[in-house]
Parts: structure tokens; sequence; C-alpha cells
């Protein structure tokens, strides 16, 4: 019978702190050695067999990184940092996701048989319908693309409308058969202008619960409204009214700060970023505006004209013309500029009045609202009408936007989410 010394394992090796197991350097984390601070080194099986080379472990004393309870160690900070990640991805997961890397997924088309129906880009067919009374004539989507405002003429309101569920959240009482919304961007504005024209003023709305914050007179009625963002300064920004001879500018407060002439008299506007102002007549023209100076250029005659938009892309503007039945596209215009381009550069032929045009915001395609109850659908880098899309009823206006998030629709549940999420993205942090 083979005896071992007290410092032999079974198989004749020398014994070293653990049976079986060579020495090796203590692990450590960040440079500490853990030996030293958290962990000491398990002890002999009762079993008498060997066992991992840090197991089992004893937690001697708390670190940064671990907490010990019953001599065992608990790395507190990574556990809560991957609840807390958790939760955010779960958080997120429930906003839409967008393939395309944010560029609008729908198409709202307003005047079609129950109110407003939703274009799925992607599908290229109609997916939804938003029951809406009273006319609805003209819509803006929140940027987030949660909310939907909606002027409804015949009665003199205006309604905010969960994008998702279709869902009244609140009106707002406007004089004058409200057809007119513009909403002003500038970071810390957060207000909804509208106006018609069977009143001579403009309602300056709160977004978030339909308040009316002030009414400012316009000494006429309201035949087209936008908004200029004019940079830093005590006024960053400008309301354009189209009166019945002029445009006249006010500043937030509804003070006058000017007003400019316009042959034919003024009818719709869009002020894409930059120095233009571009703005259609209610006897056939469209034309351009110095931002600056004022100075009034004539780019189109012999049409009928509606609701303009503009590529963010390049600038261009698209104008809907529906005596020729076309859209008309413009060379956008610098200050300063005194030959102008031939306009337009470009044209689609529709063969049908289209009443109003959107182009998203990615600048990869345009809607065009038709008579007759069709929607067309651009191409807009490849200058070509790729599909025709059945709504139905008299479609008269269009926008784009995002698919509405998941969660959140009405405006407490939008801030308390997203107070949610940034409180674990702060602790994430």
């Amino acid at each position: 019978m083979m005896t071992l010394s007290n410092n032999q394992t079974p198989d004749g090796q020398p014994q070293g702190p653990h049976p079986h197991v060579p020495s090796s350097p203590a692990p450590t984390i960040h440079g500490r050695d853990l030996s030293a601070s958290s962990y000491s080194r398990g002890e002999w099986g009762a079993d008498g067999k060997g066992g991992p080379l840090w197991s089992p472990v004893r937690c001697l004393r708390p670190s940064l990184y671990l907490k010990c309870i019953g001599g065992q160690p608990y790395p507190y900070i990574l556990i809560s940092g991957m609840v807390l990640m958790v939760v955010v991805m779960l958080l997120f997961s429930l906003l839409p996701v967008h393939a395309d890397g944010g560029a609008p997924n729908l198409a709202y088309v307003v005047g079609t048989a129950k109110g407003i129906s939703t274009i799925d880009i992607g599908q290229q067919k109609v997916t939804g319908t938003i029951a809406v009374d009273g006319d609805p004539h003209t819509i803006y989507l929140s940027l987030d693309g949660r909310f939907l405002y909606v002027a409804q003429p015949s009665l003199g309101r205006v309604t905010m409308v969960a994008a998702r569920t279709g869902q009244t959240i609140c009106t707002a009482n406007v004089p004058g058969q409200p057809t007119l919304l513009a909403f002003d961007t500038t970071p810390g504005a957060n207000v909804l202008y509208a106006a018609g024209n069977g009143a001579s003023s403009v309602s300056a709305i709160d977004p978030s619960n339909c308040n009316i914050k002030h009414t400012f007179t316009t000494g006429g009625p309201v035949y087209g409204l936008a908004v200029a963002n004019v940079g830093s300064g005590s006024v960053s920004s400008q309301i354009w009214v189209a009166g019945p001879t002029a445009l006249n500018i006010f500043d937030p407060t509804g003070k006058l700060l000017g007003n400019i002439p316009v042959p034919g008299g003024p009818q719709y506007i869009t002020i894409p970023p930059g120095t233009t102002v571009y703005v259609t007549t209610r006897q056939g023209g469209v034309d351009a505006i110095d931002l600056g100076t004022h100075r009034i250029f004539s780019l189109l005659t012999g049409g009928t004209f509606g609701p303009m938009d503009y590529d963010a892309i390049t600038g261009d503007v698209y104008v809907p013309d529906q005596q020729n039945k076309r859209v008309d596209v413009l060379t956008p215009l610098t200050s300063g500029e005194t030959v102008l381009p031939p306009e337009p550069n470009r044209k689609f032929d529709l063969g049908v009045a289209p009443q109003s045009v959107a182009i998203t915001s990615d600048g990869q395609l345009g809607f065009v609202a038709l008579r007759g109850g069709n929607v067309a659908m651009l191409d807009v880098p490849g200058r070509q009408i790729v599909n025709t899309i059945f709504v139905g009823g008299n479609p008269h206006f269009i926008i784009t936007g995002l698919y509405p998030p998941l969660v959140g629709t009405t405006p407490q549940q939008a801030s308390i989410w997203s107070t949610v999420i940034n409180i674990a993205a702060y602790v994430l942090v």
C-alpha cells in the first residue's frame, strides 16, 4: 500500500492550493486583483474532488463592481445595467421600426368617403381610414407621426386626432370656416395656426390641448397661411397670411410686420428652407418672393394652381395645375438672383386635375391627390409616375409622414412614455 505525503495528490503530484490544478494568476477586473479584494479561492471539495479553477468562490468584501451577500458575489451594477437595457429595448421595440431609415411610411388623403384614408407607402395601397366629419379640408401631422390636426370648415373647428386609433383628443373652435393650417416648427414655439376665408383673423392654437392662445386680426379674409423660420433673434418666425390683395406678415404675437401687394390676389403659400416664398394667385399665377427684400418674381401664368409642396433635398417646388392637368416643378431660387431660370423645369402630365401634392421628406416619392378618387404616386428622382392608387371620394389634400408610435396615443401618455425612456437612458449612461 502506497503512502502519500501531506503535499501529494493521489497521482503523486505535488499538491498546490487546489489539487490536480496548476497554479494560475488570479483574475482581475480593470487591473484589480480579485483574489486580494473581492474573491478568495475555494476550498478543496468535501467529496475529495477538485472543481473549476476558481470555484467555489467566496466574496470577502464589496467593490465598485460587486456586492457581497452571504459570501457570494453579486455584480449589481452589471445586473442593474442589463435590466435597464432590457427595459429601454422593450420600450423602443414598441415604437415603429423604419426599414428605410426613417423615411415617411404613410400618406394621409383628405376628402375620401369616410373623411381620411391612409396609404401604406411600402404596400402602395389603402390600409386604413379615419372617420372625420365636417368636410375635412386640410390636415397637419405632428413630426413624430402621433397626432393629426384636421380643419373642419363646416363645423367651424380644428380637431386633434390620434393617428393610430382615430380617437378625437380635443377640438378648437375657429371662426371663418377654417380650411388652412400652418405649424410653427421653430424650437420652443409649439403653435398651430388656423384660419379660413370666412373671417378676418388667424387663431393660434396650443397643439397639445387645443386651447386658443390668442387670435389676431388680418384686415380681410384669409386665403393662404404659412410660417417662415427666419433664424435666431428676437423674432425667429413669421406668419405669412394671404389676404384679398396682399400678403400680410405677422410676428408670433400678432404684430403686423409688413405687407406685400400681389397682383392677382395671393392664395396658397409654401416656404421651403432658404430665402424664397412661393405663392399662387387667384387669377392663375405663381410668384416667388424674396424673403429678405420682398421683391416679387412671376414664375408661372395661365393655370389654376392648388396647394404646393417642396422637395426638402433639392429645394424643387411642386405645383399642382388643375387647369392644365399636370404638376409643374420649379427650380429653387436663391436670394439676389436677377436672371430667372425657365419655368417649369419639368412637369408631370396626369390627364386628371390634381388637387394637392406631397413630397416625402427623403425626396424619393411624391403623391398627388386627383379629382375622381385616385392618388398618383411619383418616382421623384426617376421623374415618372409609377402607380395610381384608388382611394374613392373626392380627395383634395394629401400629406406624408411616419407610422404612428404604438404607445402614447394621447399627449399625456406620450409625455409619460417620453419621461420613462429619458430616465432609463439617463441611468444607463
